[in-house]
């Protein structure tokens, strides 16, 4: 019989190497691990879920909005943290903003135009902190915001030299702007639409000396799909939380405390609740 050529048996060999291979590791090793983690790990495996009388209410990994149908928090629940995945927890939008401690002037919206504007960072950080200081009926100040829960940012013109003209931007018309008098300049409120690029950008930090708003109440995770809010968080909302559902705030705290993990490994990290088994141990009384 007569052999075949060696460029052709090196392609029937390499052939042969790409189809075990593909078995191996494509079908059997799956298979394996998938079989394994449902023995071992069951619960973990798929998806760490939580139920409620028999029906899935979410995961243990994942966080979750606390809201009716308007979007308005359910004061009788803790909230989660802010999410910047998707409309909040999406698992197939997971990310972060993006957004650094740079991006602090609005693009204003236009009345009339299709463009609706954006938020700046810190224009979505002074409202998520107004919106929780009300909430919990404390005050959600923060440095380098204005009273009305936008950026406190005024643009300077021109940008070099003594000042001749200054806008708070972040604050449309006719809103008065948070600060009246810039360097011996009139402060001026933001026209939408205006370009204000060419001025120097000149955040300004007031004199807020105590914020009683956490930043995981203002700020979203890395993944967008934390479910876990920080200590402090969880203890400002426990008031709110003990009156809605009539119950005492010691039995509130309680309840923080049984559902709060500790630091990883004992020392990374801090602290942190989980709100969905903390909203769920508050429903079983």
């Amino acid at each position: 019989m007569e052999r075949l050529p060696g460029w052709l048996r090196q392609h029937l060999a390499a052939v042969r190497a790409l189809l075990v291979l593909t078995v191996v590791t494509g079908v059997i090793y799956p298979l394996a691990a998938t079989g394994v983690a449902q023995a071992v790990f069951n619960a973990n495996a798929n998806g760490s879920l939580v139920t409620k009388d028999g029906k899935t209410v979410g995961s243990a990994l994942i966080g979750q909005n606390f809201t009716d149908a308007d979007g308005n928090p359910v004061k009788r629940y803790f909230q989660s943290r802010p999410s910047a995945a998707g409309d909040g927890y999406d698992l197939l939008s997971t990310a972060a903003s993006n957004l650094g401690p740079e991006d602090v002037v609005d693009t204003l919206a236009v009345p009339g135009a299709t463009d609706e504007g954006s938020q700046s960072l810190l224009t979505t950080v002074c409202a998520r902190s107004k919106a929780v200081g009300e909430l919990e009926g404390v005050s959600g100040a923060r440095p380098f915001c204005t009273g009305d829960g936008v950026g406190a940012v005024l643009k300077v013109f021109p940008a070099v030299g003594a000042p001749a003209r200054v806008v708070s931007v972040n604050q449309a018309c006719p809103a008065t702007p948070f600060v009246a008098v810039y360097e011996g300049v009139a402060v001026e409120c933001g026209k939408p639409g205006e370009d204000y690029s060419a001025g120097r950008t000149v955040p300004v930090r007031g004199e807020v000396t105590e914020v009683q708003v956490p930043a995981d109440a203002v700020t979203a995770s890395a993944s967008g799909l934390d479910p876990h809010i920080s200590a402090a968080y969880a203890e400002l909302q426990a008031a709110r939380v003990a009156k809605e559902r009539g119950i005492d705030v010691a039995r509130v705290r309680a309840l923080i405390k049984e559902n709060t993990t500790g630091r990883a490994v004992g020392f990374m990290g801090e602290p942190a609740v989980n709100v969905l088994q903390l909203n769920l141990a508050l429903d079983r009384g």
